[in-house]
This record gives structure tokens, C-alpha cells and sequence, in this order.
């Protein structure tokens, strides 16, 4: 089995984010407290903390583990030829997956530092982004065993596949624009988020199902 690891433009600025990870954390680790505010309500409020250590390292180890994730797993799909259809797509998705976490990371480092503001609003509008890119890389996405909307019964039926990732695209478009809209209003925003990605989550399964069903009586 031949793997190709091939660096393109979109991967290795994807590399970049990763690196900027670990270079921020070892210039801010010894500014950082020893007890790591790394979590926060829904009232944007914080209620958990863990080591400085961990709290400094976690999301940069956790970024560079999904990055190796990514750049190898496309590569031993059994549709791999399939993934190169839209693999430019999927490694923009992963720029943005990226860049979502270092914004957060960002964020975390900032309160640390002794700046407190509302994390809840200022996280939700890059949801939004992030779901938007999703919307764009479920439509383009094309069946395969790694990438996508994945079912019994879009990996069985070709057709599934298509018609699911598309009503998937235009339900992520939603929940990207409306969660910057419901940023003003920071009290629900987070349960609205929340709800609508299990809301999704579960119509589509569903949706893959029905959809097969009617295709082969």
C-alpha cells in the first residue's frame, strides 16, 4: 500500500497554524498561572481549570494530532481517488478547523493573561465560520469512507449520499449564519448552537434513512 504524503499549499499552511500553536505556547508558558482557566459556562462564566502545563499544551498536542489525522487518512481511504476530487476542499475544511482552535487557544491564553471578557460571544461567530466551510465541504464532498456524512445507508446508496449532503450543505449554511446572529443575544446563543447541531445531527441521520427507503421501495 502506497501512501502519499505530499505537502500541498493548503497543507502546509495548515502546518504553519500548528507550529504557531506550540511557538505562542512556549513564549507565553511561563506568564501562564498555575491554575489554568480552561473552561467556561453557558453565562460565559469560568467553572473548570486544569494544570499550567496542560492548560498551555493540550489544544497545540491536540492540533497537531488531528493534523497528522488528516493529511494520512484521506491517503489510505478505499476511495482515496474519489477524495481527490475534492481533497483541495478538505484541506481548506482543515485550514479552517485549524484556525477555529487557534482563535480559541487565543482566547484562552488572552483571559489567562488576566483579560476577562464575555468567551461565549466571542467564540460563537467562528462556530459560524466553521459551519459554513462545513456546508461548503459537504456539497462537494463525494462518497467515500472517511469524509462526509456518513450513514448505512448514504455508504450503501450513491444517490443517498448525494441527496443527504446536499440538504446537510444548506442546514450548515443555516446554522453558520444564524450563529451570527444569535450572538446578540449571548444568553441562549449557546444552547441555540448546541441544539441545532443535534437537531441536525439527527435529522440527517434519519433523512439518509427515509431517503433510502423510498429509493429502493
Amino acid at each position: 500500500m502506497k501512501i502519499n504524503l505530499k505537502i500541498t499549499d493548503e497543507q502546509m499552511i495548515s502546518l504553519s497554524i500548528v507550529i504557531a500553536f506550540f511557538t505562542i505556547g512556549l513564549f507565553l508558558f511561563p506568564q501562564m498561572p498555575k491554575n489554568f482557566a480552561s473552561h467556561w459556562g453557558a453565562d460565559g462564566e469560568v467553572n473548570g481549570y486544569m494544570s499550567q502545563f496542560w492548560g498551555v499544551f493540550l489544544l497545540p498536542l491536540v492540533s497537531l494530532i488531528l493534523y497528522i489525522l488528516f493529511l494520512i487518512i484521506p491517503n489510505i481511504d478505499p476511495k482515496k481517488d474519489v477524495i481527490k476530487i475534492f481533497r483541495r476542499d478538505f484541506d481548506i475544511f482543515i485550514i479552517a478547523i485549524l484556525t477555529f482552535l487557534f482563535y480559541l487557544y487565543l482566547l484562552t491564553l488572552v483571559w489567562n493573561l488576566g483579560l476577562e471578557f464575555n468567551m461565549i460571544q466571542l467564540i460563537l461567530p467562528s462556530f459560524g465560520m466553521l459551519f459554513y466551510e462545513c456546508a461548503i465541504l459537504t456539497e462537494k464532498a463525494r462518497q467515500n469512507y472517511s469524509i462526509g456524512i456518513k450513514t448505512p445507508w448514504t455508504l450503501t446508496d450513491e444517490r443517498v449520499w448525494n441527496k443527504t449532503h446536499e440538504v446537510g450543505s444548506k442546514l450548515f449554511r443555516i446554522i453558520g449564519v444564524s450563529s451570527l446572529i444569535i450572538v446578540l443575544v449571548p444568553h441562549i446563543a449557546l444552547w441555540y448552537v448546541l441544539s441545532a447541531i443535534l437537531f441536525t445531527t439527527i435529522f440527517l441521520f434519519s433523512f439518509s434513512y427515509f431517503e433510502y427507503k423510498k429509493l429502493n421501495n
